[in-house]
C-alpha cells in the first residue's frame, strides 16, 4: 500500500480556521487529519507542500518510520507549522491503518486504560467583560452539562498587572466560583502572560478559590521560570501547550516544571510523539491533560491516544463554530462531563469536503493580549 496524494482544507471557525487533510492510497482506504494552529494557516498549508516529496510512496501503516523520515528530512525541528503538518499527515496514517485492520485507532497505542475521557470546556465566556457576565456565562455553562471550565480573565495584562486589573481578575474568580459552586473545577488560563514574581503575586490572590490549575503562568519560552514558579505556587500549575516535540517537554519534565503537562497533539508531532510525551510524564509522576482547542478530527485522535494512557487527566474542548456538526461526522456521547470513547475503526471520524468549501479560511489577527478575547 502506498500514499498516492492528499488534499488539504481549511475552514474558517471564529478566531482561527480549522485546517484538515485527507490522505489518499493507491488500494483504496483514506485517512483524514487535522493540522489546525492559530494565526499560522498559510505557512502550515506552505508545510503540507514542502512535505508532498517525503510523503507520496510511503506505507501509511508504517507509522513510526512516517513520522522518523518527515521529521529528519524537515531540518527545522522545533517549527510548529511544520510538525502540525507532519501530525496530520501522521494522523490520517493511523486512521487508514485502523480503518484496513478493522480496529480503533486506540488498539494501535496499546488499547483503552479508560473508556471514557474527562473534558473541560473552553470558549464558554468569549463575550463577557464584567465578573457579573462571566458569573452568568459560568452558570449556564453548567446547566449545559460542564462540570469544568476554563478561561482567560486578565484582558491586556502582559508581564505586569496593573491593581485594577489584579482587583477585576479576583472579582471575577469570586464571581465565577459562587455562580458554580464548589463541585466544578475552575482552570485559570494565563496564556503565559506574566514575568515570575507577578504570576506568583497572581496564584495567590486565586489560591482561595480553590483552582483546579493555572496554565501558563510564565513566559513559555523560560521552562527555568516554569519550574521555579512551580515550586513556589500555591496552586497547581500546567504547561506546555506552547513546547514542540519531546525532547522539548523532556525537558520541562525533567526539572519537575508542572502538575500537569499539556503537550497539543498537532504541535507536538502527532499521536506518535503524544503518547511518548504522555509515558514521559508517567515516570516523573506527572498527569497529561492535553492542549485541545482544535477542531473535530484533532479530538477524535487525541481522544485515542488519551485512552491508552494511565496518567491521563484532563481533555480541552472548544465548540467555537456552530457547523462543526455540518463540517465533519463527529458524533460524540457526552456522559457527566466525560465523553465516551468511540470503537469504530480508525478515528471513526470524516471530514465532508462540500461543507468544508462554504466556509473558507480568512484573514484572523491574534486576539489574545488586545483584551478581545
Amino acid at each position: 500500500m502506498k500514499i498516492t496524494d492528499y488534499k488539504t482544507y481549511a475552514v474558517n471557525a471564529a478566531y482561527r480556521n480549522l485546517i484538515f487533510v485527507k490522505v489518499f492510497t493507491d488500494e483504496g482506504p483514506y485517512g483524514v487529519g487535522e493540522a489546525t494552529i492559530e494565526w499560522k494557516t498559510n505557512a502550515t498549508l506552505g508545510a503540507f507542500e514542502d512535505l508532498r516529496p517525503y510523503v507520496i510512496g510511503k506505507d501509511p501503516r508504517r507509522i513510526e518510520w512516517f513520522f522518523f523520515d518527515c521529521f529528519r528530512q524537515s531540518y527545522w525541528h522545533t517549527d510548529p507549522c511544520t510538525l502540525s503538518a507532519i501530525a496530520a499527515l501522521e494522523i490520517a496514517c493511523v486512521d487508514i491503518t485502523g480503518k484496513l485492520y478493522n480496529m480503533p485507532a486506540y488498539q494501535l497505542f496499546g488499547g483503552k486504560v479508560h473508556d471514557r475521557i474527562k473534558i473541560y470546556v473552553n470558549g464558554w465566556s468569549r463575550d463577557a467583560r464584567t465578573p457579573e457576565e462571566f458569573a452568568a456565562h459560568a452558570r449556564e455553562a453548567v446547566q449545559k452539562g460542564a462540570k469544568a471550565l476554563k478561561w482567560d480573565f486578565f484582558g491586556k495584562s502582559y508581564l505586569n498587572i496593573t491593581h485594577e486589573a489584579m482587583d477585576r481578575a479576583v472579582r471575577t474568580m469570586a464571581a465565577v466560583r459562587e455562580a458554580v459552586g464548589p463541585e466544578v473545577d475552575l482552570l485559570v488560563e494565563a496564556h503565559g502572560r506574566f514575568n515570575l514574581h507577578t504570576a506568583l503575586k497572581v496564584a495567590k490572590e486565586l489560591a482561595p478559590y480553590k483552582p483546579f490549575f493555572m496554565e501558563e503562568p510564565v513566559l513559555t519560552d523560560i521552562v527555568e521560570d516554569t519550574a521555579e514558579f512551580h515550586k513556589y505556587s500555591p496552586v497547581p500549575v500546567a504547561a506546555g501547550e506552547r513546547l514542540f516535540g519531546k525532547t522539548v517537554f523532556r525537558e520541562l519534565i525533567h526539572k519537575n516544571g508542572a502538575d500537569y503537562v499539556q503537550p497539543d497533539l498537532l504541535h507536538c508531532g502527532g499521536m506518535n510523539e503524544l503518547k511518548k510525551i504522555g509515558v514521559m510524564a508517567e515516570v516523573q509522576n506527572i498527569q497529561l491533560a492535553p492542549h485541545n482547542p482544535n477542531g473535530p478530527v484533532a479530538t477524535a485522535a487525541t481522544l485515542h491516544v488519551c485512552a491508552t494512557l494511565p496518567n491521563f487527566e484532563f481533555l480541552e474542548m472548544m465548540n467555537d463554530a456552530p457547523y462543526r456538526g455540518q463540517i465533519s461526522t463527529e458524533n460524540l456521547t457526552v456522559e457527566d462531563g466525560y465523553i465516551i470513547v468511540p470503537d469504530t475503526p480508525g478515528l471513526g471520524i470524516d471530514i465532508i469536503p462540500e461543507e468544508c468549501d462554504k466556509y473558507p479560511q480568512k484573514v484572523t489577527p491574534q486576539i489574545i493580549f488586545s483584551g478581545a478575547f
